[in-house]
């Protein structure tokens, strides 16, 4: 079953919309879905109908909710790309931190579910590496976030599970960042990161002419069982 609710932010002045999944019986745990800046789109959702169907509660929010709500673009149409990359510049990821902070607190106070995870695609991915440091999600995974080579200051506070999956051939995350990323992450502790040879930014998408179904299903594999260890 699933439904947009709307929860306060963290400061009480507004209301993030959510697509909420829920499953057929008690949920396992939750996993907060991050869109990549395409919205909260069809692929987004068949993403957390997935979970659902696994036995996750899962939730992906608006993060675009302040300036362009309800949004949702198609990435395989040039002016609908054209347009995502606009909110992204738009986009204050701050803010969305705080926002990530008021679902978790949602999901464990409201919908009684104390573990949560979180996945995030791109613009989400690089959420995901922020969760990972600024906030107490028991685990995070990031599929090609972008940015996180110039967030490697942060690392120091990752305390809990954080995986990355990196496109080798990612044209927006280039070669010298995925070094810089290896170079910073690869002894820490509680970071996995896993190559993809030859494959390009959006490769694990639900759907459209971006995915790889081999390399997509090789990364969910993986996603999926490092939930299972540490969410249960």
């Amino acid at each position: 079953m699933s439904a947009t609710h709307k929860i306060p932010d963290l400061d009480g002045d507004g209301q993030i919309p959510v697509y909420v999944a829920t499953p057929a019986g008690e949920p396992r745990a939750a996993i907060i879905v991050i869109p990549e800046i395409f919205g909260v789109n069809p692929g987004i959702r068949q993403k957390c109908d997935d979970w659902a169907a696994k036995g996750y509660l899962a939730a992906a929010p608006d993060i675009f909710w302040r300036f362009a709500p309800g949004v949702e673009l198609n990435p395989d149409i040039e002016a609908q790309l054209n347009e995502a990359f606009g909110y992204f510049g738009q986009y204050d990821a701050d803010l969305g931190v705080k926002d990530i902070e008021a679902l978790i607190h949602w999901i464990r106070r409201e919908q009684g579910v104390a573990r949560v995870g979180l996945v995030g695609f791109c613009l989400g991915g690089r959420m995901a590496y922020l969760a990972a440091a600024r906030t107490d999600i028991d685990a995070s995974v990031g599929y090609y976030g972008v940015m996180i080579d110039q967030m490697l200051s942060e690392k120091h506070a990752i305390a809990r599970p954080l995986m990355l999956h990196i496109p080798t051939a990612d044209g927006f995350v280039p070669p010298e960042a995925q070094q810089a990323i290896h170079a910073g992450l690869d002894d820490h502790p509680r970071v996995t990161l896993h190559d993809y040879e030859g494959l390009d930014h959006g490769f694990a998408a639900a759907m459209g002419n971006r995915r790889d179904e081999a390399g997509a299903q090789l990364a969910d594999g993986r996603t999926e069982a490092f939930f299972a260890e540490h969410l249960g």
